[in-house]
């Protein structure tokens, strides 16, 4: 097993720079999630640790092997991707047992391997069948299975689950993540999806246009974020955000509207005349009018069964409250918005950054 370090690591497509020096490092058996919006070099920063693209500047270090110009067949990795990419005419078996057949590992330690992941993966009873005669989540399956064969120091998965239905997504989802606490493997997965990150990583690296956003638990990057756009990345649905000025006792919203800030995050302002004020849903609540409560016109109810959201337009943006089943306003009605101010989020108005 080995963990991983990026040291100024930079990659460039001609003029453009996609990676801007990142240090980064993933420890020994680590499940580390890369996630962010199209784009943002997480699928690219993958690729560089498999071998697949090449470096422009910094070090790449497996273990305590410096990598950069190691070929990717000599790096003792294992890729999962989007694509199964299994060979049609094998089966099942014989895909997964290809890749040692062609390093001449002995035919009982492959049976060996195979029927071992195979059994791991609840695939056991499909290694006779051939790709077609499998669904989507069972051909994934294969695909992870053949890359477990190997015994690699460190597993990549380039979102592997992006071409699977929500429902099977979410069961591979808990396999692999299942998988991962047996392996006791460095696992390094790309998606977009946030929610996979959530419920999957040890840690979290976000990434945004190839610069690291934030590193951290699912905890911390949920409940301390260090940017307003870390805190609107991550949740589901997104955290609100409402330009807020200073005022006597607290914080004044577009509408006029007063909320009282606590003393602690009071002195979080220092001279700024204002701020971004980040909310997450199940922090806004429905209340009578009063001191503090923000009337506003419902939009959109969304009945989940164990809570309703509630969307409404303030501030020139769409917001969303997340409420008990129990409360059934309809659209078109005027309700009162109270804001837990104490779980409430600050961000400098200018760059973003979370005010501690």
């Amino acid at each position: 097993m080995a963990g991983i370090r990026l040291r100024a690591l930079t990659k460039k497509y001609g003029a453009v720079t996609v990676i801007p020096a990142i240090d980064l490092e993933i420890h020994d058996r680590e499940f580390v999630v890369f996630v962010g919006p199209s784009g943002c070099g997480k699928s690219t920063l993958l690729r560089i640790i498999a071998g697949l693209e090449p470096i422009d500047g910094g070090d790449l270090f497996i273990g305590e092997r410096r990598v950069n110009d190691v070929p990717p067949a000599q790096r003792d990795i294992a890729m999962v991707f989007q694509d199964y990419a299994l060979y049609p005419h094998m089966s099942v078996y014989d895909n997964m047992a290809f890749g040692l057949e062609m390093r001449d590992t002995p035919k009982d330690e492959i049976a060996r391997r195979v029927q071992r992941a195979a059994e791991q993966l609840h695939i056991a009873e499909y290694l006779q069948r051939k790709p077609k005669a499998l669904s989507g989540g069972q051909r994934q399956r294969v695909a992870m299975g053949r890359a477990m064969v190997r015994n690699p120091q460190v597993f990549l998965f380039d979102e592997p689950l992006s071409n699977l239905d929500a429902k099977l997504r979410g069961e591979v989802r808990t396999e692999i993540k299942a998988l991962a606490q047996t392996l006791q493997t460095t696992m390094i997965f790309v998606t977009h999806d946030q929610i996979e990150a959530m419920t999957m990583a040890d840690r979290i690296v976000i990434l945004k246009a190839g610069v690291v956003q934030q590193v951290g638990t699912p905890q911390q990057v949920y409940n301390e974020p260090a940017n307003a756009f870390v805190a609107g990345f991550i949740g589901s649905p997104t955290m609100n955000f409402f330009t807020a000025q200073r005022a006597d006792g607290g914080l004044r919203l577009a509408d006029g509207s007063v909320l009282p800030l606590p003393a602690t995050r009071a002195a979080l302002l220092g001279s700024r005349p204002s701020v971004q004020l980040g909310v997450r849903p199940e922090h806004l609540a429905l209340r009578p009018a009063g001191p503090g409560a923000v009337p506003v016109t419902v939009g959109v109810v969304e009945p989940l069964g164990s809570d309703t959201l509630v969307y409404f337009q303030f501030d020139g943006k769409r917001q969303v409250a997340r409420v008990a089943p129990e409360l059934t306003p309809t659209a078109g009605d005027t309700v009162h918005v109270g804001v837990d101010m104490g779980r409430a989020h600050l961000f400098d108005a200018a760059s973003g950054l979370a005010l501690r």
